[in-house]
């Protein structure tokens, strides 16, 4: 029997896309209903599109497989937003008040809409992470109410290039699939494995992906720092199959030998590692090939955590994704960045329900598109598909969503929440609304003081004086008689 509600989540990564299907339970927990992964390598590169129309073939064939598999049509979906051009700037929106006002809310609003509308070039702000408020001298989380004649906004604004952002909404629009929301991928997944004393007390989250490892920082409940570094597992990858093996052997070999660290007493110099079943390599090479590009992994990953928080680290670090699985990985980390609190999150925080053997690996790998579904608040299901009709037979058009969310302003978007390229074409077209609405009110109200103005100066011209004071000679006189 086909579900009748479902949140469906889109991961576009470097080595795999990977579509998931769950449904929500009144206990918390998620029961997933169906996994689709397909191989992207040829057309997305350290998390960017750079095929649209391959990606979006590879979307709409997700979406088949997802919709036979539920007996369900599919009417939208949520996507997270990443990639190696992804990256936080700073900035600060001031604004002086009237002596002693009273802040508002309205002036918080103005504040993120001037942040908003700030101009990067080829640049596109995906989310706006506010820091704190400076009221005086003072940093406060939420300033309303609060007495002042001077406010400043601190930002944290996140940035991707224009074109990236621009190829991945076209993506959907050319597979003709709804995009219910889309997010910010490294967010979803800080939401869903990092706990609240971690992010309390300042820690720093890696993910060590396929092309790419991403690296957010927190501290008091707040994202400080996001930077994407364009380097990966998979370079590793590269690096053994300099011996002139292929890609394939190469990474097989890093999965059974691989060692993040090993000491160099440790070391076997008579030991070599078998290729295939003619070619062997020296065991201290191997060692050297893998460790000496990890540790160029891990050296990018502590230049990205901001100086200020190398002594505030207190929830350590968490490492996470697929590289993430790498023998004495902490050890590695620990002995580059003289942090010893480092734990590997092989797992989301949330329950989830699954036969699915990816998600029931707990390896880290899944728990991006996991902590997208768990996001998800929006029915993503249609109507029934028969498994034995003609689903394959047309190119897949998604509907118009059943329950589309409205149009939100950057005031009332959650955290981590991206906005698409239709959602801030609406927008911008409701502003303009807005603004010409106001401008006739405006003119309205200019027009109509003019008038008051020409009433109030023909009631006080000398013609109209002489013109009262001969009326009311005349009706003395009559008044007389």
């Amino acid at each position: 029997m086909a579900a009748k509600e479902f949140i469906v989540a889109i991961e576009l990564g470097s080595s795999k896309m990977t579509g998931i299907a769950g449904q929500k339970n009144l206990d918390g927990s998620i029961q997933v209903l169906a996994v689709v992964k397909e191989n992207s390598s040829a057309f997305i590169r350290k998390g960017v599109v750079y095929n649209i129309d391959k990606t979006a073939q590879c979307l709409t064939s997700i979406i088949r497989k997802l919709e036979t598999q539920l007996k369900t049509e599919i009417r939208q979906v949520y996507v997270g937003v990443g990639g190696q051009s992804i990256r936080s700037v700073k900035n600060v929106i001031a604004k002086d008040l009237p002596n002693e006002s009273i802040i508002t809310q309205d002036m918080v609003i103005e504040l993120m809409d001037a942040n908003r509308n700030m101009e990067y070039p080829d640049q596109e702000i995906l989310d706006a992470a506010v820091q704190e408020y400076k009221v005086g001298s003072q940093l406060q989380l939420d300033p309303v109410g609060i007495q002042a004649n001077h406010l400043e906004g601190n930002f944290l604004n996140i940035l991707e290039r224009g074109t990236f952002y621009r190829n991945l909404n076209k993506c959907f629009e050319t597979a003709g699939i709804n995009v219910a929301e889309m997010y910010l991928a490294p967010l979803a997944l800080a939401d869903s494995v990092l706990t609240e004393a971690e992010r309390r007390s300042g820690c720093a989250l890696v993910d060590l992906g396929a092309d790419t490892t991403t690296v957010s920082v927190y501290s008091k409940n707040i994202l400080r720092h996001l930077a994407v570094i364009p380097l990966g597992s998979n370079n590793i990858t590269k690096d053994i199959a300099t011996l002139q093996i292929e890609e394939s052997d190469a990474e097989k070999m890093k999965l059974k030998y691989g060692s993040a660290y090993t000491d160099n007493s440790e070391i076997d110099n008579d030991l070599k590692y078998s290729i295939d079943a003619d070619r062997q390599i020296e065991s201290r090479k191997f060692i050297e090939i893998v460790e000496g590009r990890l540790e160029e992994i891990i050296e990018n990953v502590w230049y990205q955590i901001p100086s200020e928080y190398y002594d505030k680290l207190l929830g350590g670090i968490i490492l996470t994704g697929g590289g993430s699985n790498m023998k004495n990985i902490e050890k590695a980390f620990s002995n580059h960045t003289h942090v010893e609190k480092i734990r590997i999150a092989k797992f989301v925080s949330q329950t989830i329900l699954s036969n699915n053997e990816d998600v029931k690996a707990h390896n880290g790998m899944m728990n991006t598109v996991l902590g997208l579904l768990a996001k998800g608040d929006i029915n993503c299901a249609g109507s029934f598909v028969d498994p034995n009709g003609d689903l394959f037979g047309q190119k897949h058009v998604a509907p118009v969503a059943s329950d589309p969310r409205p149009v939100r302003q950057p005031g009332e978007i959650p955290a981590g929440v991206i906005r698409t390229e239709a959602e801030k074409k609406a927008a911008e077209e409701e502003k303009r609304r807005q603004q010409e609405e106001e401008d006739r009110q405006k003119r309205e109200e200019e027009l109509k003081k003019k008038a008051e103005e020409e009433a109030i100066r023909r009631e006080n011209s000398p013609w109209n004086k002489l013109k009262k004071g001969f009326l009311k000679f005349g009706k003395s006189i009559v008044e007389e008689e």
